[in-house]
C-alpha cells in the first residue's frame, strides 16, 4: 500500500471489481495518489492477466501484463457467487469511497452488486462502471474488436498494409483516462453535496471520441479518411519517418511555415522554403509526395544525431525513432517506470507527480495475499472460519 499521494485522495478506500487493463489502471492511479486500493479477485485464477506472461518470462512470476497496472494494491480472493464471500465484499464496499467494476450487462445486478443497491447501502459511494458498448449492450469489450469497430484500424497502417491494430490496448487506455477524470469530478461533486454518484464509461465511446481531427475532417469534407502511414492528414511534413545517414530514423513534426523555413535552413536547402509548392502548409499537404522525396534525399546525407541537434537549436520539432530499450534508458522513461525488485516492473499512471512519488508503492500483489488481514481489519471477519 502506498504512503505517498495528494491530500484530497490520501486515505480514500477504493474497492476494485475490475480486471484486465482499463479498470486496474484506474485503481493504480488512485493508489499512486495515496488511496488504499483493495483488488477483489476470483480465487480460481484471479485477474485473467495474471496468466498473460511475456514470452520467456519464468513460470510462477507475476505476469508482465498484470504488473503494468497493479502496483500499490492489496489482493483479496473472494468468490462473488458464494453468498458468504459476497457478503464480505459488500461489507468492504460499505466502507469504501469508490468502487470500480467491469461486469457484463446484468451480472452485477444478479450478484446484488448493482450501483443502485450499493449506493442505497452507502450513499457517499462513487461507482465507476466500465463496459464494452454501454449499459444496454451485453457484448464483452475486447480492445482488438473495439479498435476495428471504432474506425482506428481503418486509418492505421500504410495504403497497402490493410487495417492495422495499435500494438497496445489503446481503447482500454483511453477508457481508463476518461474514467479517472469522471471519478475525480464525482469526488469533487461529493465534497460539495455529500452524496455519491455513478460514472459510466464504455470502450467504444472512449475510442470514437478520441478520433479527434480524423472525425472532424470527415464531418467537414464527407471524405472517409484512408491509411497514409505516419503522415498527418492536415499537416506536412509531420509524422513521416525519414532515414538519416547510416539508416538511423527520425520523425519531423513541422507545425507552421516558420518551422518549415528553419528546417530548410538546417538542411542547407533554403530553396525548398521558396518553392511555390511548399510555401504554406496547405501547399505542402497538396504536394506531400514531392516534398517527402526531397526531404528524404536531403536528410539521408546527414548523421541523425547531428541533424537533430541542429533542428533542436533551430526550434524545429523532431525526434529519433527510439526502441524501448532506448526509451527506458532516457530520463523521461525512467521517470514513468516503476521498479519491482525480483519481478517485472510497471508503468506509473499518475505521471504528473514528482519522480519520487512512486517510491513506496508495493509490488503487484500475489493472488489473495491480503485476504485474511483485510477482512479481519475491515470486516471483523475470521477468514479461516468462512473458508
Amino acid at each position: 500500500m502506498t504512503q505517498s499521494g495528494h491530500e484530497p485522495i490520501r486515505g480514500l478506500l477504493l474497492v476494485e471489481l475490475a480486471s484486465v487493463l482499463a479498470g486496474p489502471s484506474v485503481g493504480q492511479f488512485f493508489a499512486e495518489l495515496g488511496a488504499r486500493v483493495i483488488k477483489v479477485e476470483n480465487p480460481t485464477g484471479g485477474d485473467v492477466t495474471r496468466s498473460w506472461r511475456a514470452p520467456g518470462q519464468k513460470t510462477g512470476a507475476i505476469s508482465a501484463y498484470f504488473a503494468c497496472c497493479n502496483f500499490g494494491k492489496e489482493s483479496v480472493a473472494l468468490d462473488l457467487r458464494d453468498a458468504n464471500e459476497r457478503d464480505c465484499v459488500l461489507r468492504l464496499i460499505d466502507q469504501a469511497d469508490i468502487v470500480t467494476m467491469s461486469f457484463r450487462k446484468g451480472s452485477a445486478e444478479r450478484l446484488g452488486l448493482g450501483a443502485e443497491e450499493l449506493m442505497r447501502r452507502n450513499p457517499r459511494l462513487v461507482v465507476g462502471r466500465i463496459t464494452g458498448y454501454g449499459r444496454e449492450d451485453p457484448r464483452p469489450g475486447y480492445d482488438a474488436v473495439i479498435q476495428a469497430e471504432s474506425g482506428f484500424m481503418s486509418i492505421n497502417g500504410v495504403p497497402d498494409s490493410g487495417p492495422v491494430k495499435m500494438p497496445v490496448a489503446l481503447t482500454d487506455v483511453l477508457a481508463a483516462h476518461q474514467l479517472k477524470e469522471g471519478l475525480l469530478l464525482a469526488l469533487l461533486r461529493r465534497q460539495l453535496s455529500g452524496r455519491g454518484s455513478v460514472v459510466d464509461v464504455s470502450l467504444i465511446e472512449s475510442a470514437v471520441s478520441a478520433l479527434a481531427n480524423q472525425a472532424t475532417n470527415y464531418f467537414a469534407t464527407g471524405r472517409v479518411p484512408e491509411r497514409q502511414g505516419s503522415a498527418h492528414p492536415n499537416i506536412a511534413p509531420y509524422g513521416t519517418v525519414y532515414s538519416a545517414l547510416g539508416g538511423d530514423e527520425l520523425v519531423l513534426a513541422v507545425g507552421n511555415d516558420s518551422q518549415f523555413r528553419a528546417l530548410c535552413q538546417s538542411l542547407d536547402q533554403r530553396e525548398y522554403a521558396d518553392d511555390p509548392r511548399f510555401v504554406t502548409n496547405r501547399d505542402r499537404v497538396a504536394n506531400r509526395d514531392a516534398l517527402e522525396h526531397l526531404l528524404g534525399r536531403a536528410i539521408a546525407r546527414m548523421p541523425r544525431d547531428e541533424l537533430l541537434e541542429a533542428l533542436n537549436k533551430a526550434g524545429v520539432p523532431a525526434g529519433a525513432v527510439n526502441r524501448l530499450d532506448e526509451v527506458f534508458s532516457a530520463r523521461y522513461g525512467e521517470a514513468v517506470a516503476v521498479a519491482d525488485n525480483g519481478g517485472p516492473g510497471g508503468l506509473r499512471q499518475a505521471v504528473f507527480q514528482d519522480a519520487s512519488s512512486h517510491a513506496s508503492l508495493s509490488p503487484p500483489p500475489r493472488l489473495g495475499a491480503d485476504t485474511q488481514p483485510v477482512l479481519e481489519e475491515l470486516c471483523g471477519t475470521n477468514w479461516k472460519g468462512i473458508d
